[in-house]
């Protein structure tokens, strides 16, 4: 058993939390904002102030991979969502009008989940977090830097301990930045004479605006995700009722600033047939505007050594971007299995949990990172490309791209195909596993030699129209 410091009370902190005290560790966390967890759903989700995380009343997914999760590790809390009346849906359910095999399949069931808002979820962590016996949370408690002691590997700072505003020195065996996207691990490590980690960060080049409504949640009929010429939108049913509309474009696209009003918001989202019916319901929000969403991915390990030991980094504070996938939960909580299976392998040694998790972590999560980035970048390119009035660009002609590119063609004629792809959506299985099947890329051939010559196209309105929506 070891004391161990987790930094950042969000789910993923929480849950990490949870995972390592029931494994017989002794463990606190601290929480820089101050206000508790709220007496009902409806409390957290109208005045719950959770400045730390900007994409709080953003629409959120609890995908597949989360429900397997947590019914693996943790099945009191996806007990508590259930409860909390997180909404139940099986993602085949979205299967498109083109496919007319829509008979189940074995395994169907690993793409069931249930989903809530972000509010609803971090209510039911957060709460299961509080009744935990052996489990210290402190909120309002903002850190300020790291406490180091006598390093096991020359020129590495180690960790022993983290430095309060208020002047506390708490100390731990490990510490844990489940701090999210503001981590400031880099400042830290270098005030403490180290090196920081290697890093990538940039702005995502997004905006969102999102309104919520509440009444009977239209079924599934296709993607949450879907993109329609400058514009993509997110619909995702959520909780008690509730669902949510997301509208997001390039930051820099001023005349869709107009999104920000609820009127105008409508007008667009009518503009598309298969979102418009989302439109039926009470918007119980006004538009909630969100941008400045930073991509940043941090690697612990720079030319074979840890730049620090003694603390680790898990979820967001290791790599985030462009929230539209909605994998960050999941990737976020598969993170903490990961330390807490390393911690039980290593006994806590310092140099193999570092190195041991920086591995997996390579193996199994930036994979995911590396895939969001792309296509982030290939619908920024796009979006930009249309708003000016030019084709979007071509595909890249790799022999990666080459292939994802035909398999997302193929994808929505082909019941086996969008079943595949559901396992990438759902954060099941990364692209390149699916991609790599054996007679995968054969059967999407075969698709599309079969389909009509107007099959891939998709009727959009054009910008004008989307422009003349704005007024």
């Amino acid at each position: 058993m070891s004391d161990v410091l987790v930094l950042g009370g969000g789910i993923c902190g929480l849950a990490t939390a949870m995972l390592l005290v029931r494994d017989g560790h002794s463990v606190r966390v601290l929480e820089r904002d101050p206000e508790d967890v709220p007496d009902t759903i409806e409390d957290a989700w109208r005045t719950w102030d959770r400045r730390g995380v900007a994409q709080f009343r953003q629409t959120h997914n609890l995908h597949p991979r989360v429900r397997l999760l947590l019914e693996a590790e943790l099945p009191d809390l996806w007990d508590g969502l259930k409860r909390n009346g997180a909404y139940r849906m099986n993602m085949i359910a979205g299967l498109p009008p083109m496919v007319t095999d829509r008979s189940p399949r074995p395994g169907d069931d690993r793409f069931l989940t249930d989903t809530a808002r972000r509010s609803t979820a971090e209510y039911t962590v957060a709460g299961a977090a509080r009744n935990e016996p052996e489990l210290t949370i402190e909120r309002g408690v903002k850190v300020v830097g790291v406490l180091t002691g006598t390093s096991v590997s020359d020129g590495v700072p180690h960790v022993v301990g983290a430095v309060t505003a208020d002047g506390r020195e708490i100390r731990a065996d490990l510490v844990v930045d489940a701090m999210g996207r503001r981590s400031k691990i880099g400042d830290w490590l270098t005030a403490a004479g180290g090196r920081p980690p290697y890093e990538e960060a940039e702005d995502s080049g997004f905006t969102y605006y999102t309104v919520y409504f509440r009444g009977s949640p239209p079924p599934l009929l296709g993607p949450a995700v879907t993109e329609f010429g400058t514009i993509s939108f997110i619909t995702l049913p959520c909780d008690n009722g509730v669902w949510g509309i997301t509208v997001w474009c390039a930051s820099g696209d001023q005349p869709l600033k107009a999104l920000r009003n609820l009127e105008t918001f409508k007008k667009v989202v009518a503009l598309a047939p298969t979102q418009a019916r989302w439109l039926e319901g009470e918007a119980i929000t006004d538009v909630l505007a969100m941008s400045g969403t930073v991509d940043r991915y941090r690697r612990f390990v720079v030319d074979g050594k840890p730049v620090v030991t003694g603390m680790v980094a898990v979820a967001d504070a290791w790599a985030c971007t462009n929230p539209s996938a909605g994998r960050g939960i999941a990737l976020g909580l598969a993170h903490g299995v990961f330390l807490r299976d390393i911690l039980r392998e290593t006994g806590g040694d310092p140099l193999p949990l570092a190195h041991t998790l920086h591995e997996i972590t390579e193996t199994e999560l930036t994979p995911w990172y590396t895939s969001q980035i792309r296509s982030d970048r290939r619908r920024y390119r796009a979006m930009d490309a249309l708003r000016q009035g030019q084709p979007p660009p071509p595909p890249a002609t790799d022999d990666f791209s080459q292939r994802e590119r035909l398999f997302w063609q193929a994808m929505p004629f082909d019941p086996d195909l969008f079943r595949a792809g559901i396992e990438i959506i759902s954060a099941l299985t990364l692209p390149h596993d699916i991609y790599a099947r054996p007679g995968i890329m054969d059967r999407a051939e075969a698709v599309l030699r079969q389909l009509p010559a107007d099959a891939l196209e998709r009727p959009q309105p054009s910008r004008a129209d989307l422009l003349a929506a704005l007024n």
